[in-house]
Protein backbone atom coordinates (compact mmCIF):
# COMPACT_ATOMS: atom_id res chain seq x y z
CA UNK A 1 0.00 0.00 0.00
CA UNK A 2 1.24 3.50 -0.85
CA UNK A 3 1.16 5.68 2.28
CA UNK A 4 3.71 8.50 1.85
CA UNK A 5 4.44 11.17 -0.74
CA UNK A 6 7.85 12.77 -0.27
CA UNK A 7 8.72 16.16 -1.81
CA UNK A 8 12.37 17.14 -2.36
CA UNK A 9 12.99 20.58 -3.88
CA UNK A 10 15.85 20.55 -6.37
CA UNK A 11 18.88 22.81 -5.76
CA UNK A 12 16.62 24.73 -3.44
CA UNK A 13 18.65 27.85 -2.53
CA UNK A 14 19.82 28.31 -6.12
CA UNK A 15 16.28 27.76 -7.45
CA UNK A 16 14.89 30.45 -5.14
CA UNK A 17 17.55 32.86 -6.39
CA UNK A 18 16.69 32.04 -10.02
CA UNK A 19 13.00 32.55 -9.28
CA UNK A 20 13.64 35.94 -7.69
CA UNK A 21 16.20 37.05 -10.29
CA UNK A 22 15.15 36.16 -13.86
CA UNK A 23 18.58 37.15 -15.19
CA UNK A 24 20.02 34.07 -13.43
CA UNK A 25 17.67 31.57 -15.09
CA UNK A 26 19.39 29.05 -17.30
CA UNK A 27 22.81 30.10 -15.96
CA UNK A 28 25.14 28.23 -13.60
CA UNK A 29 24.64 29.64 -10.10
CA UNK A 30 26.55 29.06 -6.86
CA UNK A 31 25.16 30.37 -3.56
CA UNK A 32 27.86 31.33 -1.05
CA UNK A 33 27.89 32.48 2.61
CA UNK A 34 30.71 35.01 2.09
CA UNK A 35 32.22 36.65 -1.00
CA UNK A 36 35.64 35.04 -0.91
CA UNK A 37 37.30 32.32 -2.98
CA UNK A 38 38.38 30.49 0.18
CA UNK A 39 34.86 29.64 1.31
CA UNK A 40 32.61 26.85 -0.03
CA UNK A 41 29.44 26.81 -2.08
CA UNK A 42 26.36 26.07 0.03
CA UNK A 43 24.20 25.39 -3.05
CA UNK A 44 24.59 25.02 -6.80
CA UNK A 45 22.05 25.14 -9.61
CA UNK A 46 21.73 22.17 -11.96
CA UNK A 47 23.45 24.22 -14.65
CA UNK A 48 26.47 24.47 -12.31
CA UNK A 49 26.25 20.82 -11.25
CA UNK A 50 26.80 19.78 -14.87
CA UNK A 51 30.31 21.21 -14.51
CA UNK A 52 30.91 19.31 -11.27
CA UNK A 53 30.13 22.15 -8.86
CA UNK A 54 28.46 20.80 -5.73
CA UNK A 55 27.56 21.85 -2.20
CA UNK A 56 30.90 22.04 -0.42
CA UNK A 57 32.97 22.86 -3.53
CA UNK A 58 35.59 25.53 -2.86
CA UNK A 59 34.49 28.78 -4.55
CA UNK A 60 37.87 29.38 -6.18
CA UNK A 61 37.85 25.86 -7.62
CA UNK A 62 34.20 26.22 -8.71
CA UNK A 63 35.08 29.30 -10.77
CA UNK A 64 37.77 27.33 -12.58
CA UNK A 65 35.49 24.32 -13.14
CA UNK A 66 32.57 26.36 -14.45
CA UNK A 67 33.23 29.35 -16.75
CA UNK A 68 30.56 32.00 -16.33
CA UNK A 69 29.58 30.81 -12.86
CA UNK A 70 27.30 33.36 -11.17
CA UNK A 71 28.28 33.84 -7.51
CA UNK A 72 25.29 34.83 -5.38
CA UNK A 73 25.22 35.83 -1.71
CA UNK A 74 22.95 33.63 0.41
CA UNK A 75 19.69 35.27 1.48
CA UNK A 76 18.29 32.89 4.08
CA UNK A 77 15.25 35.00 4.87
CA UNK A 78 13.98 34.47 1.31
CA UNK A 79 14.58 30.73 1.54
CA UNK A 80 12.53 30.50 4.73
CA UNK A 81 9.69 32.58 3.25
CA UNK A 82 9.55 30.39 0.14
CA UNK A 83 9.64 27.30 2.36
CA UNK A 84 6.69 28.51 4.41
CA UNK A 85 4.72 29.33 1.25
CA UNK A 86 5.46 25.90 -0.27
CA UNK A 87 4.46 24.01 2.88
CA UNK A 88 1.22 25.99 3.08
CA UNK A 89 0.43 25.31 -0.59
CA UNK A 90 1.16 21.58 -0.46
CA UNK A 91 -0.81 21.22 2.77
CA UNK A 92 -3.94 22.43 0.92
CA UNK A 93 -3.57 19.44 -1.42
CA UNK A 94 -2.35 16.73 0.95
CA UNK A 95 -1.52 16.74 4.70
CA UNK A 96 2.13 17.62 5.35
CA UNK A 97 3.02 15.14 8.07
CA UNK A 98 6.65 16.07 8.69
CA UNK A 99 8.97 18.86 7.56
CA UNK A 100 12.31 17.10 7.27
CA UNK A 101 14.43 20.14 6.31
CA UNK A 102 14.20 23.45 4.45
CA UNK A 103 13.75 21.59 1.14
CA UNK A 104 12.15 18.26 2.12
CA UNK A 105 8.76 17.26 3.48
CA UNK A 106 6.85 14.02 3.95
CA UNK A 107 3.09 13.94 3.28
CA UNK A 108 0.52 11.35 4.35
CA UNK A 109 -1.52 9.86 1.54
CA UNK A 110 -5.18 9.80 2.54
CA UNK A 111 -7.09 6.68 1.40
CA UNK A 112 -8.35 8.05 -1.92
CA UNK A 113 -4.74 8.70 -3.07
CA UNK A 114 -3.23 5.34 -2.06
CA UNK A 115 -3.65 3.65 -5.42
CA UNK A 116 -0.84 4.17 -7.92
CA UNK A 117 -2.72 6.20 -10.55
CA UNK A 118 -4.39 8.44 -7.99
CA UNK A 119 -1.04 9.09 -6.27
CA UNK A 120 0.62 9.92 -9.59
CA UNK A 121 -2.20 12.29 -10.48
CA UNK A 122 -1.82 14.04 -7.12
CA UNK A 123 1.95 14.39 -7.57
CA UNK A 124 1.47 15.94 -11.01
CA UNK A 125 -1.04 18.38 -9.55
CA UNK A 126 1.40 19.39 -6.80
CA UNK A 127 4.04 20.17 -9.43
CA UNK A 128 1.57 22.24 -11.48
CA UNK A 129 0.31 24.20 -8.47
CA UNK A 130 3.86 25.01 -7.38
CA UNK A 131 4.79 26.27 -10.85
CA UNK A 132 1.64 28.38 -11.14
CA UNK A 133 1.41 29.79 -7.62
CA UNK A 134 5.00 29.92 -6.33
CA UNK A 135 7.21 29.95 -9.42
CA UNK A 136 8.32 28.01 -12.46
CA UNK A 137 11.87 27.65 -11.17
CA UNK A 138 10.76 25.77 -8.04
CA UNK A 139 11.20 22.25 -9.40
CA UNK A 140 10.84 19.26 -7.11
CA UNK A 141 11.37 15.51 -7.22
CA UNK A 142 8.56 13.45 -5.69
CA UNK A 143 8.84 9.94 -4.31
CA UNK A 144 5.79 7.81 -3.45
CA UNK A 145 6.14 4.64 -1.37
CA UNK A 146 4.81 2.63 1.59
CA UNK A 147 6.93 4.51 4.17
CA UNK A 148 8.96 7.70 4.58
CA UNK A 149 12.31 5.96 4.16
CA UNK A 150 11.39 4.46 0.78
CA UNK A 151 9.56 7.59 -0.39
CA UNK A 152 12.68 9.67 0.31
CA UNK A 153 14.77 7.08 -1.54
CA UNK A 154 12.37 7.26 -4.50
CA UNK A 155 12.62 11.08 -4.57
CA UNK A 156 16.41 10.77 -5.00
CA UNK A 157 16.20 8.27 -7.85
CA UNK A 158 15.22 10.78 -10.52
CA UNK A 159 16.47 14.38 -10.46
CA UNK A 160 15.68 17.08 -11.28
CA UNK A 161 11.89 17.29 -11.51
CA UNK A 162 11.46 13.53 -11.02
CA UNK A 163 8.50 11.36 -10.06
CA UNK A 164 9.12 7.78 -8.89
CA UNK A 165 6.77 5.25 -7.28
CA UNK A 166 7.97 2.28 -5.21
CA UNK A 167 5.31 -0.33 -4.44
CA UNK A 168 5.69 -3.28 -2.09
CA UNK A 169 5.60 -5.69 -5.03
CA UNK A 170 8.69 -3.93 -6.46
CA UNK A 171 10.77 -4.54 -3.31
CA UNK A 172 13.62 -5.06 -2.89
CA UNK A 173 14.57 -5.58 -6.54
CA UNK A 174 13.88 -1.97 -7.50
CA UNK A 175 16.68 -0.86 -5.16
CA UNK A 176 19.42 -3.16 -6.48
CA UNK A 177 20.85 -0.66 -8.97
CA UNK A 178 21.48 1.94 -6.25
CA UNK A 179 24.78 2.34 -4.42
CA UNK A 180 24.86 1.72 -0.67
CA UNK A 181 25.43 5.42 0.01
CA UNK A 182 22.26 6.31 -1.93
CA UNK A 183 20.13 4.86 0.87
CA UNK A 184 19.21 7.29 3.63
CA UNK A 185 21.06 6.48 6.83
CA UNK A 186 24.13 4.96 5.16
CA UNK A 187 26.92 7.49 5.33
CA UNK A 188 30.65 7.11 4.83
CA UNK A 189 31.31 5.37 8.15
CA UNK A 190 28.35 3.02 7.84
CA UNK A 191 29.33 2.12 4.28
CA UNK A 192 32.86 1.34 5.48
CA UNK A 193 31.44 -0.82 8.27
CA UNK A 194 29.21 -2.78 5.88
CA UNK A 195 32.00 -3.32 3.34
CA UNK A 196 34.28 -4.60 6.11
CA UNK A 197 31.65 -7.30 6.67
CA UNK A 198 31.55 -8.25 3.00
CA UNK A 199 28.36 -6.31 2.21
CA UNK A 200 29.15 -4.36 -0.97
CA UNK A 201 25.76 -3.90 -2.62
CA UNK A 202 22.11 -3.35 -1.78
CA UNK A 203 21.38 -6.84 -3.14
CA UNK A 204 23.72 -8.29 -0.51
CA UNK A 205 22.26 -6.00 2.16
CA UNK A 206 18.70 -7.11 1.41
CA UNK A 207 19.77 -10.76 1.59
CA UNK A 208 20.47 -10.42 5.32
CA UNK A 209 17.84 -11.58 7.79
CA UNK A 210 16.73 -9.46 10.75
CA UNK A 211 19.36 -10.87 13.13
CA UNK A 212 22.17 -10.46 10.61
CA UNK A 213 21.08 -6.87 9.97
CA UNK A 214 21.27 -6.11 13.69
CA UNK A 215 24.79 -7.57 13.80
CA UNK A 216 25.80 -5.54 10.73
CA UNK A 217 24.66 -2.29 12.39
CA UNK A 218 25.84 -3.30 15.83
CA UNK A 219 22.54 -2.16 17.32
CA UNK A 220 18.76 -2.50 17.16
CA UNK A 221 18.86 0.13 14.41
CA UNK A 222 19.72 -2.71 12.04
CA UNK A 223 16.36 -4.33 12.75
CA UNK A 224 14.58 -1.03 12.05
CA UNK A 225 16.45 -0.81 8.76
CA UNK A 226 15.42 -4.39 7.89
CA UNK A 227 11.76 -3.45 8.37
CA UNK A 228 12.06 -0.10 6.54
CA UNK A 229 13.56 -1.77 3.45
CA UNK A 230 10.48 -3.96 3.26
CA UNK A 231 7.96 -1.13 3.46
CA UNK A 232 7.03 -1.31 7.15
CA UNK A 233 5.82 1.88 8.86
CA UNK A 234 7.98 2.49 11.91
CA UNK A 235 7.22 4.85 14.80
CA UNK A 236 9.38 7.97 14.83
CA UNK A 237 12.00 8.03 17.55
CA UNK A 238 11.97 11.00 19.88
CA UNK A 239 14.90 13.33 19.19
CA UNK A 240 16.65 14.73 22.24
CA UNK A 241 17.36 18.48 22.13
CA UNK A 242 20.91 18.57 23.46
CA UNK A 243 22.66 21.64 22.07
CA UNK A 244 22.00 24.98 20.44
CA UNK A 245 24.78 26.33 18.26
CA UNK A 246 25.71 29.32 16.12
CA UNK A 247 28.79 29.85 13.94
CA UNK A 248 30.04 32.25 11.29
CA UNK A 249 32.82 32.45 8.71
CA UNK A 250 34.24 35.95 9.06
CA UNK A 251 34.45 38.29 6.12
CA UNK A 252 38.07 39.28 5.32
CA UNK A 253 37.67 42.73 6.90
CA UNK A 254 36.56 41.12 10.18
CA UNK A 255 39.46 38.71 10.50
CA UNK A 256 40.98 40.33 13.56
CA UNK A 257 40.52 39.64 17.26
CA UNK A 258 38.36 42.68 18.06
CA UNK A 259 35.80 41.99 15.34
CA UNK A 260 35.90 38.23 15.91
CA UNK A 261 34.95 38.83 19.54
CA UNK A 262 32.11 41.17 18.51
CA UNK A 263 30.72 38.55 16.08
CA UNK A 264 30.95 35.89 18.77
CA UNK A 265 29.03 38.15 21.15
CA UNK A 266 26.33 38.71 18.52
CA UNK A 267 26.04 34.96 17.92
CA UNK A 268 25.64 34.35 21.63
CA UNK A 269 23.02 37.08 22.08
CA UNK A 270 20.98 35.67 19.17
CA UNK A 271 21.28 32.15 20.58
CA UNK A 272 20.14 33.27 24.05
CA UNK A 273 17.01 34.89 22.63
CA UNK A 274 16.14 31.64 20.88
CA UNK A 275 17.01 29.63 24.01
CA UNK A 276 14.49 31.61 26.07
CA UNK A 277 11.86 31.43 23.34
CA UNK A 278 12.09 27.62 23.35
CA UNK A 279 12.18 27.57 27.18
CA UNK A 280 15.55 25.91 27.61
CA UNK A 281 18.33 26.58 30.10
CA UNK A 282 22.01 25.97 29.34
CA UNK A 283 24.54 24.39 31.69
CA UNK A 284 27.64 24.76 29.51
CA UNK A 285 29.11 27.25 27.05
CA UNK A 286 31.59 26.14 24.38
CA UNK A 287 33.38 28.58 22.09
CA UNK A 288 35.74 27.82 19.21
CA UNK A 289 37.93 29.73 16.78
CA UNK A 290 39.61 28.63 13.54
CA UNK A 291 42.59 30.61 12.25
CA UNK A 292 43.90 31.33 8.77
CA UNK A 293 47.01 29.31 9.68
CA UNK A 294 44.85 26.18 9.96
CA UNK A 295 45.14 26.05 13.74
CA UNK A 296 42.08 25.75 15.96
CA UNK A 297 41.26 26.65 19.52
CA UNK A 298 38.27 25.90 21.69
CA UNK A 299 37.34 25.94 25.36
CA UNK A 300 34.29 25.47 27.56
CA UNK A 301 32.93 26.19 31.02
CA UNK A 302 30.20 24.43 32.96
CA UNK A 303 27.81 26.68 34.87
CA UNK A 304 24.59 26.62 36.85
CA UNK A 305 21.78 26.17 34.31
CA UNK A 306 20.61 29.58 33.13
CA UNK A 307 19.03 31.56 30.30
CA UNK A 308 20.52 34.89 31.38
CA UNK A 309 22.38 36.66 28.57
CA UNK A 310 24.55 38.75 30.90
CA UNK A 311 25.77 35.64 32.72
CA UNK A 312 26.67 33.86 29.46
CA UNK A 313 28.43 36.97 28.11
CA UNK A 314 30.49 37.04 31.32
CA UNK A 315 31.41 33.37 30.83
CA UNK A 316 32.23 34.03 27.16
CA UNK A 317 34.59 36.86 28.10
CA UNK A 318 36.28 34.61 30.65
CA UNK A 319 36.79 31.90 28.02
CA UNK A 320 38.02 34.41 25.43
CA UNK A 321 40.82 35.56 27.71
CA UNK A 322 42.02 31.95 28.02
CA UNK A 323 42.80 31.65 24.31
CA UNK A 324 46.46 31.42 23.18
CA UNK A 325 47.58 34.90 22.14
CA UNK A 326 50.15 33.74 19.60
CA UNK A 327 47.48 32.79 17.06
CA UNK A 328 46.61 35.46 14.50
CA UNK A 329 43.89 36.17 11.94
CA UNK A 330 40.77 34.27 13.05
CA UNK A 331 38.48 33.42 10.13
CA UNK A 332 35.73 31.40 11.87
CA UNK A 333 34.04 31.66 15.27
CA UNK A 334 31.44 29.40 16.79
CA UNK A 335 29.61 28.85 20.06
CA UNK A 336 27.50 26.04 21.50
CA UNK A 337 25.04 26.14 24.37
CA UNK A 338 25.23 22.62 25.77
CA UNK A 339 23.80 20.55 28.65
CA UNK A 340 20.36 21.93 27.91
CA UNK A 341 17.52 21.39 30.34
CA UNK A 342 13.93 22.37 29.66
CA UNK A 343 12.70 25.04 32.05
CA UNK A 344 9.95 22.74 33.29
CA UNK A 345 12.51 20.11 34.34
CA UNK A 346 14.95 22.52 35.99
CA UNK A 347 15.66 22.15 39.72
CA UNK A 348 17.13 25.35 41.19
CA UNK A 349 19.86 25.21 43.80
CA UNK A 350 18.52 25.10 47.35
CA UNK A 351 20.02 28.41 48.44
CA UNK A 352 19.95 30.18 45.07
CA UNK A 353 18.29 33.60 45.24
CA UNK A 354 15.60 34.18 42.59
CA UNK A 355 17.10 36.25 39.73
CA UNK A 356 13.97 38.31 39.13
CA UNK A 357 15.78 41.42 37.92
CA UNK A 358 17.76 39.51 35.29
CA UNK A 359 14.66 37.61 34.20
CA UNK A 360 12.68 40.84 33.81
CA UNK A 361 15.55 42.44 31.87
CA UNK A 362 15.80 39.50 29.44
CA UNK A 363 12.04 39.49 28.85
CA UNK A 364 12.11 43.22 28.15
CA UNK A 365 15.02 42.85 25.72
CA UNK A 366 13.29 40.04 23.84
CA UNK A 367 10.01 41.93 23.65
CA UNK A 368 11.67 45.08 22.30
CA UNK A 369 13.69 43.17 19.70
CA UNK A 370 10.68 41.17 18.53
CA UNK A 371 8.62 44.35 18.17
CA UNK A 372 11.14 46.82 16.76
CA UNK A 373 13.75 44.60 15.07
CA UNK A 374 16.76 42.55 16.06
CA UNK A 375 19.05 45.57 16.57
CA UNK A 376 16.66 47.58 18.71
CA UNK A 377 18.42 46.68 21.97
CA UNK A 378 21.64 44.71 22.43
CA UNK A 379 24.66 44.43 24.69
CA UNK A 380 27.52 46.67 23.59
CA UNK A 381 30.06 43.90 23.01
CA UNK A 382 28.24 43.08 19.73
CA UNK A 383 28.13 46.69 18.47
CA UNK A 384 30.81 46.26 15.78
CA UNK A 385 29.09 43.15 14.39
CA UNK A 386 25.47 44.24 13.94
CA UNK A 387 25.64 43.66 10.19
CA UNK A 388 27.53 40.39 10.53
CA UNK A 389 26.52 36.81 11.33
CA UNK A 390 23.11 36.89 9.62
CA UNK A 391 20.53 34.17 10.08
CA UNK A 392 21.56 30.73 8.84
CA UNK A 393 19.49 27.66 8.05
CA UNK A 394 20.57 24.42 9.69
CA UNK A 395 19.97 21.10 7.93
CA UNK A 396 17.02 20.04 10.06
CA UNK A 397 15.73 23.27 11.59
CA UNK A 398 13.76 26.06 9.93
CA UNK A 399 14.42 29.44 11.60
CA UNK A 400 11.53 31.47 12.96
CA UNK A 401 11.65 34.70 10.92
CA UNK A 402 9.83 36.70 13.60
CA UNK A 403 12.44 35.64 16.14
CA UNK A 404 15.63 35.28 14.10
CA UNK A 405 15.11 37.10 10.81
CA UNK A 406 17.68 39.70 9.82
CA UNK A 407 16.33 40.87 6.45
Amino acid sequence: MLRVLFVDFNSYFASVEQQLRPELRGKPVAVVPVRTDTTCCIAASYEAKRFGVRTGTNVGEAKQMCPGLQIVDARHGHYVRFHNELVELIDTLIPVEQVMSIDEMACTLIPKFREREAALSLASKIKREIAEKVGECMKCSIGIAPNVFLAKTASDMQKPDGLVVIEEKDLPQCLYDLELRELSGIGQQMERRLRSQGINSIRELCALDRREMRVAWGSVEGERYFEALRGAVLPEREVQHRTLSQSHVLEPKLRNEKDAYAVLSRLLQKAMMRLRHEEWLSGELVISVKYASGERWGDSLTLQETDDTMELLRIMEQLWHRRPHGLKKPFYVGMVLAKLVHRGNHTPQLFQAPAKRQESLNKALDALNERFGKHAVYFGSAHEALDSAPMRIAFNRIPNLDLEGDE
